[in-house]
Formats: structure tokens, C-alpha cells, sequence
């Protein structure tokens, strides 16, 4: 077998999975604008774990200090746990639902245990 022709298996196609080719792929504006925000959610999950662990911190020493745990904080940690396991399965392509602010509301804290 010459370099000019790799075998069969080896030879990439213009068509993905689902038969469309790659060329309508990479012109769909529905693909860009979801490049868009997924670096907007990006962006905010990364503030938000920020945010996260100043209320990880006050949780402990709150806990440190009184030996009791603060029920704002709780529930406060549970909204940012929901929100960003919001964003987590957006990003990763598991949801079409965009999460707080462009679709879903923002998680309670009601959330079960």
C-alpha cells in the first residue's frame, strides 16, 4: 500500500454521525451562538465556585466558632450546588435548557437532601 492512499479505515468523511456534513455544521449560526454562551456560562460558573468557597469558608468557621451551622449558609450552598450543576450539564451538552439568566429561574434552596 503506497502514502498516497491510507487504507479504508483510515479516511475521514465529510458526513458526522447524523449524516450532515460538516460544512453545514460549521456555518450554523445555532452552533456559534452556543459557542456564545457557553463561554458566558463558563465565565459565570467560574465566579460563581468563587462564590462558593467564601460560603464554604464561613461555613467552617462558623461551625468553628458557635459549633452550630448556619442554616443561611446551608441553604445558600445548596442554591449554588443546584446552579452550577445547572450550567455543568449545559456545558457538556446534556441539556438544551440554558440555566439562570437566559432560561431556567435560579434554583431554591427546597431542594431534597
Amino acid at each position: 500500500m503506497s502514502e498516497d492512499n491510507p487504507p479504508a479505515d483510515h479516511v475521514i468523511s465529510n458526513n458526522n454521525d447524523s449524516g450532515i456534513p460538516i460544512e453545514e455544521n460549521i456555518k450554523s449560526r445555532s452552533t456559534w451562538l452556543r459557542l456564545l454562551f457557553m463561554i458566558v456560562f463558563y465565565v459565570l460558573a467560574t465566579v460563581t465556585s468563587a462564590v462558593l468557597s467564601v460560603v464554604v469558608v464561613l461555613g467552617f468557621f462558623w461551625v468553628l466558632f458557635t459549633g452550630e451551622k448556619n442554616r443561611q449558609l446551608q441553604q445558600a450552598g445548596q442554591v449554588i450546588a443546584a446552579y452550577l450543576y445547572e450550567i455543568i450539564r449545559y456545558l457538556t451538552f446534556n441539556t438544551e435548557d440554558k440555566p439562570f439568566p437566559f432560561g431556567n429561574e435560579l434554583p431554591s434552596a427546597n431542594a431534597k437532601d
